[in-house]
């Protein structure tokens, strides 16, 4: 399964599939979650939703395709923020991790054997950021990129008669 950061949703429609120019993306989206292969969490839904625009109308239209943190997150929570405070990362950088949804995402993804699906790329040396390919390599949660994951599932975007 893959659980989708908020920056894959937002630089998508932003960048490369707006919602008004190739929605085949957000339905490829619909499905790939009704099949059971795709979640986000309800935090980053919020972080979605807090915009007025086209993708925040369409994240509160879709609100079953962002799942809630549950028990089985527990211990992954704790142990992610273990590494967090024992990896060298500045008090700042931590604190920043700890209290925004990239934290709850990794989390998830590790207590329920998923993919994380994001833009960010991996700077294991920096010391002022956390970012979400590090901490799921602590983790040992598999990390991949939107153009990956369609790659993986075979999506093709073919333009209609």
């Amino acid at each position: 399964m893959y659980v989708l950061d908020a920056n894959v949703f937002i630089q998508s429609h932003r960048a490369h599939y707006g919602l008004d120019f190739v929605p085949a993306f957000w339905q490829w989206i619909e499905r790939t979650f009704l099949a059971g292969q795709l979640v986000s969490i309800v935090p980053i839904r919020d972080e979605i939703a807090a915009g007025e625009d086209d993708l925040a109308d369409w994240a509160k239209a879709h609100p079953r395709l962002f799942v809630s943190m549950d028990q089985a997150c527990a211990p992954s929570l704790g142990t992610l923020a273990g590494w967090v405070l024992d990896a060298g990362y500045t008090d700042a950088a931590s604190q920043e991790f700890l209290s925004v949804a990239d934290y709850q995402l990794v989390a998830y993804a590790h207590a329920h054997q998923s993919t994380v699906v994001t833009m960010e790329r991996s700077e294991p040396k920096r010391r002022s950021k956390v970012k979400i390919p590090d901490a799921c390599a602590a983790l040992s949660v598999d990390c991949t990129t939107p153009f990956d994951m369609l790659r993986q599932e075979g999506a093709c975007f073919v333009l209609g008669d």
